[in-house]
């Protein structure tokens, strides 16, 4: 594995260096069926409102997707997706110059669309393997990529995941990918890791990754991690409604607490403000 460890858990976007200290990105779901925020900001006036709401509150990168990804999901057709996200995408660029856009998708045809849009990162949920092209895409275009893990995809991800011992395999499986991205032209300074948290992965799965965070940031890779309103957080008794994604906030800002103590530079989170927040006090509190 070729390690990185030197730039701690930076990212360089162009002209900007992302971190070390805690990125919020902010999530910007164009979709009708998202599992928290569905249908919220589906339409463009909508989503470039949440977005530069986003942006006030503190996001670094807003991250626009335009097919859901919950459990249980189908996909839509990519000339669909294109249509959601592209517009969304230009408007941001047009009105927020300074903005950072990732583009949440693992079809080359959509992230290319997005990239000639304004987006700067592409975020994979399947870590370059869904679409052949992908790979020749980030690399030619010298952009920063996301590579998650995900066991199974997300119509099945959650019907009876197994591991034998699911750290190993996820940072094994991380190193892999990344590896063979910087094989295929990727540089390695444009990789961030991202463990998946809660793709095809049980409540017990999710708290061991959580615990050994340090484990992936070892490999030398600035890592992300999405936990924002999770289904876990349902599961852990006084930790979130069972029923209610959007109140399971305080359980995401505990984990995402946790995960920067333990390495973890780049934050998913619908709540910005209030993960912003308590991740500065952390910073601070690291600092002290």
């Amino acid at each position: 594995m070729r390690s990185r460890l030197d730039t701690r858990g930076t990212l360089r976007v162009g002209d900007r260096t992302l971190g070390p200290g805690p990125v919020l990105v902010g999530i910007l779901n164009v979709t009708p069926d998202s599992f928290s925020d569905g249908g919220d900001h589906f339409d463009l006036e909508a989503a470039v409102r949440h977005a530069a709401r986003m942006l006030d509150e503190g996001a670094q990168v807003i991250d626009v997707g335009g097919e859901s990804t919950r459990p249980g999901s189908d996909p839509v057709p990519a000339e669909e997706e294109v249509r959601r996200v592209v517009p969304v995408i230009r408007k941001i660029v047009s009105d927020y110059p300074d903005a950072i856009i990732s583009i949440d998708t693992y079809r080359t045809s959509t992230a290319k669309a997005a990239l000639e849009a304004g987006a700067r990162i592409v975020n994979d949920v399947t870590a370059l393997r869904k679409d052949p092209e992908m790979t020749n895409l980030v690399a030619d275009a010298g952009c920063p990529v996301i590579l998650m893990h995900m066991q199974g995809e997300p119509k099945t991800m959650q019907q009876n995941p197994s591991y034998e011992e699911v750290v190993r395999e996820v940072r094994d499986f991380l190193a892999e990918r990344a590896d063979r991205a910087i094989s295929a032209g990727v540089k390695p300074e444009n990789i961030v890791l991202d463990p998946g948290i809660g793709f095809g992965k049980t409540l017990e799965h999710n708290l061991k990754l959580l615990k050994y965070l340090d484990a992936i940031v070892d490999l030398g890779f600035p890592v992300l991690v999405g936990t924002s309103r999770k289904g876990m957080f349902g599961k852990i008794p006084g930790a979130g409604s069972p029923e209610n994604p959007k109140e399971r906030l305080f359980g995401t800002v505990a984990a995402n607490v946790m995960a920067y103590e333990r390495g973890v530079t780049f934050f998913r989170v619908h709540d910005v403000r209030e993960n912003r927040e308590a991740l500065a006090v952390a910073e601070a509190v690291r600092g002290a």
